[in-house]
């Protein structure tokens, strides 16, 4: 039903009307705040079906992939099952995207295992903490913030996690214990045990891999369902259809089924998951201190041995969940709010945090599982939450026999389209310069995530400023100096235009007068306000003429509020090179002496 999608896409998304309305208890303001007023009323029995066939699609493919996620976490496996469903409910009220999932991702599961030293307390702390902060920047509107982090810097982010995730489970496809976490010291353990492999994990582990690629595949080349289909083949797509959504359930399955097998016949050849704390998690306030065998760690230890995990994890969430979310509004035809999002997912995250859940964010793939099974509403997370709690009731005993090498397949295969090699082509036909902040992140992410991305981040602010601080500027020479900044005038950049016109104007013999086209120009400050006014009389004491032109409104009222001595304005670049060349029959239009008293207040109130 895409019409009705589209539909409803209008529906929940923030309109013009909305943003204007200012009353907090009008019904416009309580759509904005709890977007589920907006579609609720318009629900349909056909939307029912859709949202149920997709809840069901994602809630087959979060379970294998929670699992296999708290194991990237360094957490027991039912972590990731605690995680998985705190967001489905937080989210069918709050959410503004009706295709986001909220739950566990393969990222944010390697952050918390850089933060929490495998330490389950440390994890769920950090995610009220981490909501927290995401709470407060949505209530002050603070989503302009995630707009700092280029795209460069979250694609060499994500490059580097793809691999160091990716690495992380050879030793878990391969069967080898033992092998430290930290990336450099892993792969050279790796590589020295790795005649250590063992069989049975090798094998079943490429077979399962083989086995999610296939049905992968076998997922992209299924023909999209016709009305005028005949009846068996509408019902043989859609169980091909079925089967190769839920891919990661029956390849664990499958791989979970053989490793029970082997476990009747007494000799088991797999590394398997082992025991899983079987029923609900218990609804608890987070832990606010640690007590161990040997010490008590109070929770202002705790928060400063997190240390930058408390702004890398939760920024890395945001900037996850609104990409996903952002995604998705473009390529369905819908709009999503910013701001209402860092709401959602810091509520999720700080309620999450009551049944042990670590920090969660959207999800790429499930978000796309979601929208591809023709997700009409939010009210499809309900089915993926009720999923997820009847696994944690009812299969957990199950969950004994998943091969680990199973579950590395899932996650190898969940990780590798994150990387995205073209990415390095692709700047350096686009431009060049952005490479810098993407490889300066993606090198040192090998080291430690939080150096990378603020090096990246640091790298891209840079190169944002320098623009900022050194503005192009075309200049044109001849008898008459004509220089056209291409950009706004900011502080940093005063001193290297007045350096500028000064070696320019005063280098020809005889020296030449010369004219600021400022057609470009929107604003400047005090300090470039300062700055002419320095040039002027520089100019003026080597007998140079320096004209303005083409000053927007906002630029000739601050210019003409300094009231500049010598400061001179024209209308056309013909008229101020007519002057500048002391033709007679050209009158200056000079704002400082020429104006009227009463002509020169009006404008300056206007």
């Amino acid at each position: 039903m895409p019409t009705s999608r589209k539909a409803l896409g209008q529906a929940g998304s923030p309109s013009s009307s909305m943003a204007t309305d200012t009353c907090c208890c009008s019904p416009a303001s309580l759509q904005r705040r709890l977007p589920i007023l907006a579609w609720l009323p318009h629900y349909s029995a056909q939307w029912l079906k859709m949202d149920f066939i997709a809840g069901l699609s994602v809630g087959l493919t979060v379970i294998p992939q929670a699992l296999a996620y708290a194991e990237v976490a360094g957490l027991p496996p039912q972590y990731g099952l605690y995680s998985a469903f705190m967001g489905c409910f937080v989210y069918f009220f709050l959410g503004t995207s009706r295709d986001v999932t909220l739950g566990p991702t393969a990222i944010m599961s390697l952050l918390v295992s850089f933060y929490t030293f495998h330490e389950p307390a440390y994890a769920v702390l950090l995610a009220f903490l981490s909501g927290c902060i995401q709470l407060v920047m949505g209530l002050l509107r603070l989503g302009f913030l995630l707009d700092f982090v280029s795209c460069p810097v979250i694609k060499g982010f994500t490059s580097a996690a793809t691999i160091t995730i990716g690495c992380g489970q050879i030793k878990n496809l391969l069967g080898l214990q033992n092998i430290p976490r930290q990336f450099f010291l892993q792969v050279y353990h790796t590589f020295l045990h790795i005649g250590e492999t063992r069989l049975g994990d090798a094998v079943l582990g490429l077979v399962c891999m083989v086995l999610l690629l296939v049905l992968k595949l076998l997922r992209d080349h299924v023909p999209p369902a016709h009305p005028e289909m005949p009846p068996g083949v509408r019902l043989s797509r859609g169980l091909v259809w079925t089967a190769t959504t839920a891919r990661n359930a029956l390849v664990v399955s499958f791989a979970a089924l053989i490793a029970y097998s082997f476990e009747v016949t007494g000799y088991q050849p797999f590394i398997l998951t082992g025991e899983t704390a079987e029923g609900l998690p218990p609804v608890r306030t987070p832990p606010f201190s640690l007590t161990t065998a040997n010490e008590t760690v109070s929770f202002t230890e705790m928060v400063q041995n997190m240390g930058a995990g408390l702004a890398v994890v939760p920024l890395m969430g945001l900037l996850e969940s609104i990409a996903v979310a952002k995604a998705f509004a473009s390529q369905n035809n819908y709009r999503i709010d910013a701001n209402q999002e860092l709401l959602a997912i810091g509520l999720t995250n700080v309620l999450g945090s009551l049944v042990s859940s670590y920090p969660v964010t959207g999800s790429f793939g499930r978000t796309a599982v979601n929208a591809q099974s023709g997700v009409c509403t939010p009210a499809g997370g309900l089915v993926t939450g009720v999923l997820v709690l009847l696994s944690l009731d009812y299969l957990t005993s199950l969950f004994y026999y998943i091969p680990k090498s199973a579950l590395a397949a899932v996650i190898i295969m969940a990780v590798a389209p994150l990387f995205e090699a073209k990415i390095f082509r692709t700047l350096w036909r686009v431009k060049r310069l952005d490479l810098l902040p993407l490889c300066v992140t993606f090198l040192l992410c090998f080291w430690e995530v939080q150096y990378g991305i603020l090096a990246g981040t640091l790298v891209s602010v840079f190169i944002l400023l320098y623009s900022v601080a050194r503005p192009k500027t075309q200049v044109s020479e001849g008898p008459v100096l004509v220089l056209q900044p291409a950009s706004g005038l900011h502080f940093p950049a005063i001193e290297a235009l007045r350096e500028m016109v000064l070696n320019q104007a005063l280098k020809a013999a005889p020296a030449r007068c010369a004219v600021l086209e400022c057609t470009h120009v929107s604003s400047i400050d005090y300090t470039v306000v300062l700055g002419l006014g320095e040039l002027l009389e520089d100019l003026h004491r080597q007998g140079v003429n320096l004209v303005f032109v083409g000053l927007q409104v906002p630029v000739l009222r601050t210019l003409l509020a300094a009231d500049l001595k010598g400061f001179q304005y024209f209308s056309s670049l013909e008229e101020a090179e007519k002057y500048v060349h002391q033709d007679p029959g050209t009158q200056p239009y000079n704002i400082c002496e020429d104006l009227v008293p009463e002509h020169k207040v009006a404008l300056l109130k206007d």
